[in-house]
């Protein structure tokens, strides 16, 4: 088939490319910048994704059969991708997101009544209460994020994308890897290398089971969403299962990265104050993958001690330049654990 990945130059949109080509698909990107052109297995197609009529020659000679569009951010963009594929006679596969379920937002807070049930599947409740992110949420995330915007919604997203038949939507979790710009693992294995004797969590935190995902594998589930004829007009979402508690993560961690030292929970009262999660962790997030597996015969293409062992490499060898996701108080830290000895 012939796809073209919008924004496909990035964290997941690289191993997507790759997989695709191998697979023996023809493939084209269309990106803001030529930056990393060279190191891209496809041609590529330079532009605004907000402005996709004006570059309609070019991708006309592409012929797409399926348009895989990596960096939706809100329902004026879906609209407009989607009525571009239609021109083009191709079909839209859009990124999601699970922050689209009702069960995101009573765990943001901004969903009231009763806890969402578990398992979270394609047919769940989605949020109903406006964007899960607040304004100044958002403006932290778009220098690691550079196509978020003010409107970031990925309800609004798949309410205009799906207005048009045959179109398909692949809700991801949280996506870790080598080249994950979060480092979500960050916080943990920089504690490790510093040599600390304890790592700290808050009990209700320790407790929370929320998605997640290794970036080669979330590829090759929107590979086969995008490549699966069986998947027009169909949502999907993809995830690792069983869900692990963020203690149960946590501590695989640390066992791959060779740590030998302990983990201590704490009550919320006695945790450090830089070391608490917001939000109502009572509402864990668990999700079903079964309908991609079952419909489109998805499976892991790396196993999980794999995906943790590149993974950890990846981080340490690359630390963040800044640490505005995770916060470091060991005075803090080694109070709490004189307090609770």
């Amino acid at each position: 088939m012939r796809v073209l990945l919008i924004g496909g130059n990035g964290f997941i949109g690289r191993p997507l490319t790759r997989q695709l080509t191998e697979a023996g698909h023809e493939v084209a990107i269309f990106h803001r910048s030529a930056e990393h052109s060279p190191v891209l297995p496809a041609p590529q197609i330079h532009g605004d994704r907000n402005r996709l009529a004006d570059y309609e020659t070019e991708i006309r000679q592409f012929a797409p059969q399926v348009i895989v569009d990596m960096v939706l951010s809100s329902g004026p963009q879906a609209e407009a991708s989607a009525a571009f594929a239609a021109k083009l006679q191709a079909r839209l596969v859009a990124v999601s997101s699970m922050d689209v379920y009702r069960a995101w937002g009573v765990m943001h807070g901004t969903e009231p009544g009763d806890l969402e049930p578990l398992p979270i599947t394609e047919d769940s409740a989605l949020r109903r209460s406006g964007r899960t992110y607040p304004p100044e949420v958002v403006e932290k995330m778009k220098p690691i994020f550079t196509w978020l915007n003010e409107a970031y919604d990925k309800v609004e997203v798949e309410r205009a994308m799906m207005g048009v038949a045959g179109n398909t939507v692949i809700r991801l979790p949280m996506v870790y890897g080598p080249g994950d710009r979060l480092h979500r693992m960050y916080g943990i294995l920089k504690r490790i290398a510093d040599g600390r004797p304890a790592i700290i969590m808050a009990e209700n935190y320790a407790a929370w089971r929320g998605p997640r995902g290794y970036v080669e594998n979330v590829a090759h589930a929107i590979a086969l969403a995008a490549t699966s004829r069986q998947a027009a007009g169909r949502t999907y979402q993809v995830c690792d299962e069983p869900t692990l508690t963020e203690l149960e993560w946590q501590k695989k961690i640390a066992a791959h990265a060779g740590w030998g030292g302990r983990f201590v929970t704490l009550p919320r009262e006695k945790t450090p104050k830089h070391l608490m999660m917001p939000g109502n962790t009572a509402q864990h997030v668990v999700a079903s993958s079964q309908r991609i597996r079952s419909e489109l015969g998805y499976k892991e293409v790396v196993e999980a001690g794999e995906a943790l062992r590149r993974t950890i490499l990846w981080e340490q060898a690359n630390p963040p330049e800044e640490q505005s996701f995770h916060q470091f108080d060991y005075e803090a830290e080694d109070s709490a654990l004189q307090e609770c000895v």
